[in-house]
This record gives C-alpha cells, structure tokens and sequence, in this order.
C-alpha cells in the first residue's frame, strides 16, 4: 500500500468520525475487521491492499492526532478560512484538510508540500472545483503561516 493510499484511507476514516460521531479508535477496530475491509475494496481502489507495518502505524499515528489535536486544527481552520465557520466546510474538505495539517504539523516524514497537493488532489477527487480552490488557499496560508512561524 503506498502512502498516497494510506492518506486517503485517513480521510475516509476522519469523514467517518466527523459523520458517524465515533473515536478514532472506532473507525480503526473498523477499518481492520476481517469482514468488512474485503467489502470495501467494491467502492474504491485504495482498500486494494490491507494496510499494514508502516502504513498502518501512519494510519493510526493520523487518525488519533487528529482526534487528539482537533480543537488545534479547527482553531487553524477558523483563522485560515476566513468568513467560513467549521460547521459550514463540508465534512469531506474538513477532513481533508485536518489530515494535511496535521501531517504538516506532526508528520515529519511528510513534505508540507506533498501534504498539500495531495489533500488537493484528494479533495478533486471527491468535491467540485470551488471547494478544490477554498481548500487550495486554506492549506495555502497555512503553510505559509507555518513557513513563517519556522523561521522566526
């Protein structure tokens, strides 16, 4: 499974949180039952392969910061998204957006850069082209925020 894979099973599961109001821990035990993840690989490619070793611990490490660290993301969100509250971003932007931040944050293995043009492209993949601009220019001056904040 590649990285690109795992990131998009992350935000399926932060979706899943978001939507079904369930722990991170949740939506993982759920992920890895037996009986379920086979029946996943119908809907989309990335459940192609079972995650396991690095891209699980990825998985897991994303998923719980996410939950971990969700009043810090939406705090970013409302600063970034200006004229935007949190409960007006779909859940899918949302989502996409927390995973990418939080990588930026946290996941030091992960270029912000790659973390935004893939949370970009997911973001095409499941949205229209107005909600692929708004994510584009939140996670934009988020990371020149953060650009900025390294530097000092």
């Amino acid at each position: 499974m590649t990285r690109t894979n795992a990131r998009e099973i992350a935000c399926h599961l932060v979706y899943e949180m978001y939507l079904n109001d369930i722990t991170a821990g949740e939506a993982l035990t759920a992920l890895m039952d037996e009986g379920y993840y086979p029946s996943l690989k119908s809907e989309s490619d990335v459940y192609e392969e079972k995650p396991t070793g690095k891209q699980l611990e990825y998985l897991e490490n994303v998923v719980q910061g996410v939950q971990a660290k969700r009043a810090e993301l939406e705090g970013y969100l409302e600063k970034y998204a200006i004229g935007w509250s949190v409960g007006r971003i779909s859940k899918v932007a949302r989502a996409v957006m927390e995973v990418a931040m939080y990588e930026v944050l946290y996941v030091h293995d992960v270029p912000t850069g790659a973390a935004i043009s893939e949370a970009v492209e997911l973001t095409r993949k499941y949205e229209n082209e107005d909600v692929v601009a708004f994510v584009n220019g939140v996670l934009g001056a988020f990371a020149r925020a953060q650009g900025a904040n390294e530097a000092e």
